[in-house]
């Protein structure tokens, strides 16, 4: 589309302490905002808002959207902590917050991304904003909290030296970040049944997972599927993608599955 506008946003964080940065992609930006809706796209772990799929689905969404980094991440102030879901939880509420009051943005879709998808999952059942949101993607999403991929390299470095230092590329730059003993224990703790019981029952949910996933194992997404599926008929779809890995790496059917699923 022609008149299609990409804006990277830098949004004070409610904290106070730093911003957090975002691209709003607007398809028709000379309309008024008030009351329009918006899908959020929100990254995973060690990961930014431009990351595997996020960009491209932006730009093939039929509606505005809004994808950002996390605080600690990429181009977004603050600091990352792995057992910082809270914090995440946080940084999605003042993204919500602004959106709403400068351009009077009315979150309809959320897709999250491994922890992306926990983040918003808990969101969804907390807010009286998320309460209002029409449909989830959940891609990659973990619900057993205590699986973490690496987690005996962590032990054996908690073990000699008190920390593990995980060490990854994100956006062409090499990043550490430190992770302690009492950040995989807050993030083992943290409560992903909450959508037993809390999660809105009006939101259509596609859960999207690929079968060749070693960082979160597709059991998770049966789970879930058990969750939202036992919620009225026709509430969840569960699409296992063959030969995708926890990333999507290479796979185009991840974008192709949210957009036709919307």
């Amino acid at each position: 589309m022609a008149d299609r506008k990409s804006t990277k946003l830098h949004i004070p964080h409610l904290s106070g302490n730093f911003s957090l940065v975002g691209i709003l992609e607007q398809l028709e930006p000379h309309r008024p905002t008030n009351g329009r809706k918006i899908a959020l796209i929100l990254h995973g772990t060690m990961g930014h808002k431009d990351y595997l799929f996020q960009k491209r689905l932006a730009s093939r969404l039929p509606f505005d959207s809004f994808r950002f980094d996390f605080r600690g991440n990429h181009e977004s102030g603050g600091q990352w902590r792995q057992g910082g879901l809270s914090d995440d939880v946080e940084d999605l509420v003042t993204v919500v917050a602004y959106l709403r009051s400068t351009y009077g943005y009315e979150v309809d879709m959320v897709v999250g991304h491994s922890r992306g998808a926990v983040v918003g999952m808990h969101w969804l059942c907390t807010s009286e904003e998320g309460k209002r949101v029409r449909a989830l993607v959940n891609v990659s999403g973990r619900y057993r909290m205590h699986s973490v991929d690496g987690a005996e390299a962590y032990k054996e470095e908690f073990a000699t030296k008190g920390y593990y230092d995980w060490k990854v590329v994100v956006a062409r730059k090499t990043v550490v970040q430190r992770i302690h003993p009492h950040d995989l224990e807050e993030f083992s703790h943290w409560d992903s049944g909450i959508v037993w019981d809390e999660f809105p029952p009006s939101i259509d949910v596609l859960t999207i997972h690929g079968l060749a996933d070693r960082t979160v194992p597709v059991y998770d997404a049966t789970i879930y599927a058990r969750i939202f599926g036992a919620r009225a008929p026709g509430t969840h779809n569960l699409h296992l993608i063959e030969d995708a890995d926890h990333n999507f790496t290479g796979v185009g059917a991840l974008r192709r599955s949210a957009v036709s699923w919307n």
